[in-house]
C-alpha cells in the first residue's frame, strides 16, 4: 500500500478531536460517475457538536455527508463510527446509532405522514415488528416537535414542499438517535419555519445529540454552529469555531464574495453582509 502523504485538510497527528470523536473520515475518496468529488479527505466530528458543513455549490458539502452516513461508499480510505469502519456495522445498526436527512427525499405514493414517520423506527424492531408503546410515543414526538401533528393522516404527496420537508425531518426524529446528519434541511422553507427547524435542532443539542447539518445559509451556520467545516473544490479549508472560520477574508476565499463581517446583534457571533459585485452586464453599459 502506497504511504499517505499528509494533505491541508488532514487533522493533525495529535488532534484531540480526531482521537475522541464518534464519527470521522480517514483519508476519503469519495465520488459519483468519472472523476472522485473528494480525494484523501480527513476530517473528525466533534462528539456532541453542533457541526455545519458550508461551502459553494459543487464542492463536495453533501458527498461528505453521503459518505459519513455510509450512503455513499468510499473508494479509498475509511469512515470510522464508534472505533469501527461503518462497513463493518450491519445497516440497522448504523440506523440504532445515526439518523440522515438526504437532500432529495422520495417518499412511496399515497403513503401517509403518520406511516411515513413510522418508518423512523424500522431500526428499532425486530425479526417480526410489533408496534410498542415506545415507537407509538417516538412518533407522537416527532410529529409534535416538527409541528406536523395536525398533518399525520394527510397523504405526504398533498403537502406543500415546506410541510414535506418538515414531515422528512419528523421521521429522522423518530428514529431516536443522538447522532444526526442532515442535508440542506432548510430547504424549501420560508424564513420563519427555517429559524423554527434551526432552533429545535439547537434545543436536540442542547440534549446532549450530536449534529452535522449542510447548510447554505452562512448566517444560519455562524449563529447555530459551535464547529464549522469550510470546503471548496472538495478540499477542507478550514475548521473551527464559527469566530475563527466566518471571518471576510475566509468568505471572500470561500465564495468569490467580497463581504463584511460583522458582529451579530442577537447572538453575538459573526454576521456575514455581502458587499455584492457589479453584475458583468451593467459594467458593459458603463463602458
Amino acid at each position: 500500500m502506497p504511504e499517505h502523504r499528509p494533505r491541508p485538510d488532514d487533522p493533525p497527528a495529535s488532534d484531540p478531536v480526531a482521537g475522541t470523536a464518534r464519527l470521522r473520515a480517514e483519508h476519503v475518496t469519495l465520488g459519483y460517475d468519472g472523476a472522485p468529488v473528494i480525494t484523501g479527505l480527513s476530517t473528525a466530528i466533534p462528539p456532541g457538536s453542533f457541526t455545519v458543513i458550508i461551502g459553494p455549490n459543487a464542492c463536495g458539502k453533501s458527498t461528505l455527508l453521503r459518505g459519513l452516513s455510509r450512503l455513499l461508499p468510499a473508494r479509498a480510505g475509511e469512515v470510522i463510527l464508534d472505533g469501527k469502519a461503518i462497513t463493518t456495522h450491519p445497516a440497522k445498526e448504523v440506523a440504532r446509532r445515526l439518523g440522515l436527512l438526504p437532500q432529495s427525499a422520495l417518499a412511496p405514493d399515497g403513503i401517509t405522514v403518520a406511516d411515513l414517520v413510522a418508518r423512523g423506527r424500522y431500526p428499532h424492531q425486530g425479526l417480526f415488528p410489533q408496534w410498542s408503546p415506545a415507537d407509538r410515543r417516538a412518533v407522537h414526538e416527532a410529529l409534535e416537535a416538527t409541528g406536523t401533528l395536525a398533518l399525520a393522516p394527510r397523504r405526504v404527496d398533498e403537502l406543500s414542499g415546506g410541510q414535506r420537508q418538515r414531515v422528512w425531518v419528523a421521521m429522522v426524529l423518530a428514529q431516536q438517535t443522538d447522532l444526526l446528519l442532515l442535508d440542506e434541511p432548510t430547504t424549501f422553507l420560508d424564513i420563519a419555519h427555517q429559524v423554527e427547524l434551526m432552533e429545535l435542532f439547537a434545543h436536540l443539542h442542547r440534549q446532549g445529540r450530536t449534529v452535522v447539518a449542510v447548510l447554505h445559509d452562512l448566517n444560519h451556520a455562524a449563529r447555530y454552529a459551535d464547529h464549522v467545516i469550510a470546503m471548496r473544490d472538495g478540499r477542507i479549508l478550514a475548521t473551527g469555531t464559527p469566530d475563527e472560520v466566518v471571518t471576510s477574508e475566509r468568505v471572500e476565499q470561500i465564495y468569490d464574495l467580497p463581504n463584511v463581517v460583522i458582529a451579530d446583534p442577537v447572538s453575538g457571533g459573526p454576521l456575514v453582509v455581502p458587499r455584492g459585485t457589479p453584475h458583468p452586464a451593467a459594467q458593459g453599459a458603463q463602458a
